[in-house]
């Protein structure tokens, strides 16, 4: 519950300071815990969640109704939801969704056409994916992750970032501290990938130290460890992550994914998930709030089974 509602609580949080600059929420709001901080802007209502959090339902409600993973229904989903104009939707993803390729080739072709698809979209949306399959262990996680994740995705390195946020999530769940487990999962990585990422999630990394832009999947992900290390608690790590600026809707939804398995439900402000709604265009007018959020998760969780 807490990964999937601190997600989508990260997700509306940062959406108002999306591409500004680093420092801009606590030059807003000094003072934690101070209130007000989901205020919206930028086309966004107060704690309004954008595309990362609808798609992320997406996943889940599709998980829920076929027992498991069909990826021909999430890539249906994904264009149901695409061809409804949503607010936010990233132009890899909407080129790939909407290049009118069927869901095995429509990534792969983009890829080879673009030879660049390492954005942080497969990211964003991995909370309810990675609480349905954390029962099923390692290997079954990372395996998930790196499927739904080249949906979209052509590029073999946002699969694994992908799947290296859904193993963290399942570590955490379990109880145990996902970042003093990151050099086991680490020797998951594809070895084309591993040593990039071990550099971004090293304890010595910060995010003055990227390479790329943050809406590259190496320091959303980088930044969203960062921020669970250099803090103690859900607030503080998502402060500081909005904080980063850049793609600070994904960054934050991330850490909230993180932070919110970590620290759990329990942990995230009340004051953060009031005013929490998660349209779902295409979806005949559907918006769900932190309840059904909650609901949502509970029911992954239920449905995974023990393992």
């Amino acid at each position: 519950m807490g990964a999937v509602l601190g997600s989508a609580v990260g997700d509306a949080l940062g959406a108002p300071f999306e591409f500004g600059p680093e420092g801009a929420f606590s030059a807003r709001f000094p003072t934690p815990g101070g209130g007000g901080e989901m205020c919206g802007g930028g086309g966004w209502e107060p704690g309004e969640a954008t595309d990362d959090t609808q798609m992320a339902v997406l996943v889940g409600e599709s998980l829920l109704e076929h027992g498991g993973l069909q990826l021909p229904d999430v890539f249906a989903r994904f264009q149901r939801w695409a061809a409804a104009e949503p607010k936010d939707i990233g132009l890899q993803t909407e080129d790939v969704l909407t290049n009118g390729e069927t869901w095995e080739l429509a990534a792969a072709l983009h890829f080879q056409v673009n030879a660049r698809a390492a954005g942080n979209g497969s990211l964003m949306r991995a909370s309810t994916s990675a609480v349905y399959f954390a029962a099923a262990g390692r290997a079954a996680t990372m395996d998930a992750a790196r499927r739904i994740a080249a949906l979209t995705h052509g590029d073999a390195a946002a699969w694994e970032g992908t799947a290296v946020l859904h193993e963290l999530v399942r570590i955490a769940l379990d109880g145990a501290d996902p970042l003093a487990h990151l050099p086991e999962v680490l020797g998951e990585v594809g070895a084309g990938h591993r040593e990039r990422y071990a550099r971004v999630l090293a304890p010595d990394w910060h995010p003055a130290l990227a390479t790329e832009f943050n809406g590259a999947v190496w320091p959303c992900l980088g930044t969203a460890v960062w921020a669970l290390r250099t803090t103690a608690g859900f607030e503080e790590a998502l402060r500081a992550a909005v904080d980063v600026g850049g793609d600070t809707d994904t960054v934050a939804a991330v850490t909230g994914t993180l932070a919110g398995a970590r620290y759990g439900a329990g942990a995230i402000p009340e004051r953060w998930t009031g005013p929490l709604h998660v349209p779902l265009p295409g979806f005949g007018g559907r918006v769900l709030d932190a309840a059904a959020l909650r609901e949502l998760a509970g029911a992954l969780v239920t449905a995974a089974g023990p393992g």
